[in-house]
């Protein structure tokens, strides 16, 4: 059998799965990335191929979300904005910092917030989500969320796209439905910066893109229907999957 076709049927069903889940509580780079990995791909080639891949289902996810009203554009684009100037920021500290240290910090701040999920039942569901802002006031705060999850992203990156749910529903009240399709747009545009960046250091396995990024835009849709029809409910159960793999890959990088 040609070696591509047996990547492809490694890595797709994966991807698919990874789509999905991120489009509902994002942290699907957490699926994607070892998928590629597993099947043999080369580390630089699995993370530009990701990141390209993970665009383009990105995208899909949030054009369904913005055409069911689930996206507040100024919201979106200010962290979209922040989120690839902290990301720059993460990666100019990556070098300086202990990867052991940040990922020991994350080992004790992800049960606290499954915790505080688990605890505060009504966190992100539609009848607490009725204090509003001042338009400036939420393009402010979403410039600072996108920065400081941005800047994550650059630092460590596994479960950006929860931290930016988590950080929408806290601090701006939205429900977790609109806060998932608000982090895909600031998603998308890291992502996009990202991608760009790979292509042109030659770091894309272009024959994987296309069958790859076929399944990514299956499984975002999916999931993005699954997040506007089931609710915050099940928005926030995907949270706490996706907190719980995050939580067990930190934990096997610092063991092995």
């Amino acid at each position: 059998m040609n070696e591509l076709v047996k990547i492809c049927l490694l890595v797709c069903p994966l991807v698919f799965l990874g789509g999905f889940v991120d489009s509902v509580a994002g942290g699907g780079g957490l699926i994607t990335l070892p998928a590629y990995m597993m099947a043999g791909v080369p580390v630089h080639l699995a993370a530009g191929t990701n990141k390209v891949v993970a665009g383009s289902g990105a995208s899909i996810a949030a054009i369904r979300f913005f055409c069911s009203g689930k996206i507040r554009m100024l919201i979106a684009l200010c962290s979209g904005a922040g989120a690839i100037v902290g990301a720059a920021i993460g990666a100019g500290f990556a070098a300086r910092m202990s990867d052991r240290l940040l990922q020991g910090l994350m080992l004790v701040a992800l049960p606290l917030i499954a915790v505080f999920l688990a605890v505060k039942k009504d966190f992100g569901q539609e009848a607490e989500v009725e204090k509003t802002f001042s338009r400036t006031y939420e393009a402010l705060m979403s410039l600072a969320i996108g920065l400081a999850i941005g800047c994550y992203d650059g630092l460590v990156g596994p479960g950006t796209g929860t931290f930016l749910i988590m950080a929408f529903t806290a601090l701006l009240h939205l429900d977790m439905v609109t806060a998932s399709g608000c982090g895909k747009v600031a998603n998308v545009a890291s992502n996009a910066a990202s991608a760009v960046t790979f292509a042109l250091n030659g770091m894309v396995m272009w024959q994987l893109v296309i069958p790859a990024a076929a399944c990514s835009m299956l499984g975002n849709y999916c999931g993005a229907q699954y997040a506007i029809r089931g609710g915050g409910k099940k928005v926030k159960r995907m949270i706490f999957v996706v907190l719980g793999l995050l939580f067990v890959k930190l934990l096997a990088d610092l063991i092995l």
